[in-house]
C-alpha cells in the first residue's frame, strides 16, 4: 500500500509543529501541507485532494466540523481537539478517530493504523468490484417474481424509489422495477461506464445526449439534474472525455 497522503489543519502553530513531528517519524504517512487557516486549507484541498486530514475542531472562520463536510470525496478525517465533548460529533461525520490534546505519539500511531485499515478495506472492496465488473457484461434482476437477465449495454439509466429501483432499458416500453438499493446497483454496474449523478439516478455515460449550462443531463426521455454531491466527479468526467 502506498503512503497515506495527509495535511494538518490547526490554528495553533505549536500544535501544527507537534503533529508535523509525529507525521515525519511515521513511514505510513506523507505530509503534503500544513495550515493554520482552515479557509486556506479548503481552497488548497480543492486543487490537491489528499487521503487524510488531521484537523483541529475549534478554529476561527471555519471550524473543523464545518470543514469536514466540505472535504473532497475520499478525504477522511482524524480530529484533534482539547475538548472531549466533541467526541460524539466526530463520529457523526464518520471521522476515523478523535485525538484529545495533549496528543501522545502512541495515541497518534493507533489512529494512523485505523486509517490504514480503512483505506486498505476500501482499496480491496474497489478491486473486488472492478474484477467483478470486468468479468460481467450482464446482471440478473427479479421482476414480477421472475429473474430477468439484462445487458449493461442496454441500460439507459436507473431511477431509485426508496427500496425499489427502475431500470430504463432500450427497447422496453416500460421500465423494469425490482427490489434493490441504489448502492447495490452502483456496486454492480461497471464504474467506467455508469455514474451516479444524484441521489436517485445512475446514468450510462455514453447515452447522454446533452448537458446544459445548469448541469442538467438529457438522457432517454428524462432531464436529470446533477446535484452538488456528485458535481465534481461528473465535471471531471466531462472535462476528460
Amino acid at each position: 500500500m502506498n503512503p497515506i497522503t495527509c495535511i494538518i489543519v490547526d490554528d495553533e502553530p505549536l500544535a501544527v509543529k507537534l503533529m508535523e513531528s509525529f507525521v515525519q517519524k511515521t513511514p505510513q504517512l506523507q505530509l503534503e501541507h500544513s495550515f493554520t487557516d482552515s479557509v486556506e486549507a479548503l481552497a488548497w484541498l480543492k486543487e490537491h485532494p489528499v487521503n487524510l486530514a488531521f484537523m483541529d475542531i475549534q478554529m476561527p472562520d471555519l471550524n473543523g466540523m464545518e470543514l469536514s463536510h466540505m472535504l473532497p470525496e475520499g478525504t477522511k478525517v482524524i480530529f484533534t481537539t482539547a475538548f472531549k465533548e466533541y467526541a460524539f460529533d466526530s463520529y457523526e461525520v464518520s471521522a476515523i478517530d478523535f485525538l484529545l490534546k495533549p496528543i501522545r505519539y502512541n495515541k497518534f500511531i493507533a489512529a494512523v493504523e485505523k486509517a490504514q485499515q480503512w483505506f486498505k478495506r476500501t482499496e480491496m472492496r474497489e478491486e473486488r468490484v472492478e474484477q467483478r465488473n470486468e468479468r460481467r457484461e450482464t446482471m440478473f434482476i427479479r421482476v414480477d417474481g421472475e429473474l430477468r437477465q439484462i445487458s449493461f449495454d442496454s441500460i439507459i439509466y436507473v431511477e431509485g424509489m426508496k427500496d425499489y429501483v427502475r431500470f430504463h432499458i432500450e427497447g422496453e416500453r416500460l421500465p423494469l422495477t425490482t427490489h434493490m438499493t441504489m448502492k447495490a446497483v452502483e456496486d454492480a454496474l461497471p464504474q467506467d461506464t455508469f455514474m451516479r449523478i444524484n441521489r436517485s439516478y445512475i446514468v450510462r455515460l455514453d447515452k447522454i445526449r446533452t448537458v446544459d449550462r445548469n448541469l442538467c443531463v438529457y438522457i432517454g426521455d428524462e432531464i436529470i439534474r446533477v446535484t452538488d454531491a456528485y458535481r465534481e466527479a461528473f465535471e471531471r468526467y466531462c472535462s476528460e472525455h
